[in-house]
This record gives C-alpha cells, sequence and structure tokens, in this order.
C-alpha cells in the first residue's frame, strides 16, 4: 500500500527529492523529480534501482552524458504538426533538443558494448541531423536567416544591396555637390521608415525637391528624400516585401518538415527527459555514497552503517539494524 504524505514527510523525503532535482538538467526533469512517488512494487522498483545502477556504472566508465539547455519544445512541435509556422526562435530550440539527442544516441554508441537497463531508452531515439543542418543553415539566430538558406533569398538581398548602393552612390553626389552643401545639414546620408534621405536644413527645403520623411525634434533639420532616388527606393521597398516572403516561405517549409517528423520528435523528448532522471539518480547516489540495496518483499530489513543523508557524514553516528517486520 503506498506510504501516507505524513508519512514521507516525517522521512524527509521532499528533501531528497529536492536534492534529485538539483541533479537533473532540464525542467521537465526537475518536475518528475519532484513528483516521484515510494515505489509500491517490488518488481518496479528492482527494475528502477537497475537502471541507477547502470547508469552510475556508465557514468563512472566514460563520463554522465551531456544535457544542455534542453527546453520543453512539445507544444511547438504539435503546433507544427497543426501547420502552424514557428517562430525562429522556436526552430532554434527544436534544432537545439535534436541537437541533444543525437549526442546522447552517440554517446552511448561509444560505450561498451554490454546490454544495461537504459537500452530500451537509448536504441528508442531517432535523431534526425537533416533537420538539424536544414534549421542550422537557414537560421542564423532569433531574429536573422541567412542569406544560403534559399536561393531566391540569396538573389533577392544581393538586388537589395546593389540597390540601395546605387541610391547611397547618387545621394553621396548630391550631398559632395558644392551647389547643395549650403542646403544640408550635415553631409551625409541617413535612413528614415527604410528609405534614403539627406538631412535639410528647414529655411531651405524648397532648395531640395523630394519627399520630406521626418524633422529633427527641434524642427530645425528636415530628412528629405530626393526626388531622384524615389523610383530606386520604390524598388528596394518592393525588394524588402519579397524578401519577407521567402523568408516566410522558408519558416513554413522548416515547420512542416518538424511536423512531418512530429511523433518522432516528441516521443526522443520524452525518452530524453526520463534519461536525465535516471543520471540525476546516479549522480545524487554519487553525492551520498550511497550503496545499491538489495530488496525483498519478506519484511526483511538489514542496514550496516546506516545514516540519514541529510546528515553531514562526520556529525552522525552509523546505526546497524537487522530485523524482520512481523505482520
Amino acid at each position: 500500500m503506498p506510504i501516507e504524505k505524513k508519512h514521507q514527510r516525517v522521512l524527509e523525503l521532499d528533501k531528497i527529492l529536492n536534492m534529485l532535482a538539483d541533479c537533473t538538467s532540464c525542467d521537465d526533469g526537475k518536475e518528475k523529480a519532484l513528483a516521484l512517488e515510494p515505489q509500491t512494487s517490488l518488481y518496479r522498483a528492482r527494475e528502477e534501482m537497475r537502471q541507477t545502477a547502470d547508469a552510475n556504472v556508465l557514468s563512472n566508465r566514460y563520463g554522465a552524458p551531456t544535457i544542455y539547455h534542453f527546453k520543453n519544445i512539445k507544444s511547438m512541435v504539435k503546433r507544427a504538426e497543426l501547420g502552424t509556422s514557428l517562430s525562429l526562435r522556436e526552430l532554434l530550440e527544436i534544432s537545439n533538443a535534436l541537437r541533444t539527442v543525437r549526442a546522447l544516441s552517440d554517446w552511448r554508441k561509444h560505450c561498451e558494448k554490454t546490454e544495461t537497463s537504459l537500452d530500451y531508452l537509448f536504441s528508442g531515439l531517432t535523431p534526425h541531423p537533416f533537420i538539424e543542418d536544414r534549421i542550422n543553415t537557414a537560421i542564423l539566430s532569433e531574429d536573422m536567416v541567412a542569406d544560403n538558406a534559399s536561393p531566391a533569398l540569396a538573389d533577392i538581398r544581393r538586388k537589395i544591396r546593389n540597390a540601395g548602393l546605387s541610391v547611397k552612390n547618387q545621394l553621396d553626389k548630391l550631398i559632395h555637390s558644392p551647389a547643395y552643401q549650403k542646403y544640408l545639414q550635415e553631409s551625409l546620408v541617413t535612413m528614415r521608415d527604410g528609405r534614403y534621405v539627406v538631412p535639410v536644413k528647414a529655411e531651405h527645403r524648397s532648395e531640395i525637391k523630394g519627399l520630406v520623411h521626418d524633422t529633427s525634434s527641434s524642427g530645425a533639420t528636415l530628412f528629405i528624400e530626393p526626388l531622384g532616388v524615389v523610383e530606386a527606393n520604390n524598388e528596394i521597398r518592393l525588394l524588402q516585401g519579397k524578401e519577407s516572403d521567402e523568408i516566410a516561405r522558408i519558416v513554413a517549409e522548416l515547420s512542416a518538415l518538424i511536423g512531418e517528423y512530429s511523433q518522432s520528435i516528441l516521443q526522443d523528448y520524452d525518452s530524453v527527459v526520463e534519461i536525465d532522471l535516471i543520471f540525476a539518480k546516479s549522480r545524487l547516489a554519487d553525492k551520498m555514497q550511497a550503496t545499491e540495496p538489495a530488496l525483498n518483499d519478506d519484511g526483511i530489513i538489514r542496514l550496516k552503517k546506516a545514516r540519514h543523508p541529510m546528515i553531514a557524514k562526520n556529525a552522525v553516528v552509523p546505526t546497524d539494524i537487522d530485523r524482520k517486520s512481523v505482520v
């Protein structure tokens, strides 16, 4: 029968679980640690004990596997499965999760080829390096898509750069012309509303024909787009619209790819969380200098040099307990 909550508190199980949660590497692993209940099935208790022992052997021989910045991606993946386009940040987080899956799979392959109770978790992992590569090639950061994300995007951005350079060259000639320098507040080319402009003294507004896009806080300077570059600026604006459309298409394509493999990704996610919890138990066992007990359901309790794990080792006298419960 289950151990009542009040007895768990008396045993300070909550404090032990907090120590276990501190040994986990991801938020969901931490939650699973804090939610653990005492196992009442001898079979399940032995299975879980064997998993912890096997994790401890592997960790001590090969170093513990790394689970770094592993965030919950399940809602993102499910939205992708439904056809939603994800954000760049979400795509990068999914890529990081896929990298963790691949790293765990590779880690186990480099360990000794002996069977362990954890093999069902590791062998069930399905790395998707091609999805990782597609995301990492296309996305540079949470707000930047790479030029080589697609040939079309590379071409559009090349045209934007060339058009921008052409406009700047025209305006550079204007601001360095002796005929116009006296009308300018400064000899520079700047941008307002995504369009190239020059700063003109307010009293000389009529001397430079063009569109006013902004005014300085003092009102002494007008930011004017000369008529000679309006058409070129319009072309840049059109190209920027095409750039946004192409980025949206790329993001939708990457999201659809994740949706296509959603079930595999979700299953891998749950396996990584379970692996994180098991290896956290191993780390806690090492911290406590714990030993693996032989479990039984005969009511026999035999402890040698037992001590409370919450009390410092040098502040407690170990106790031997040897008895059989009477039912």
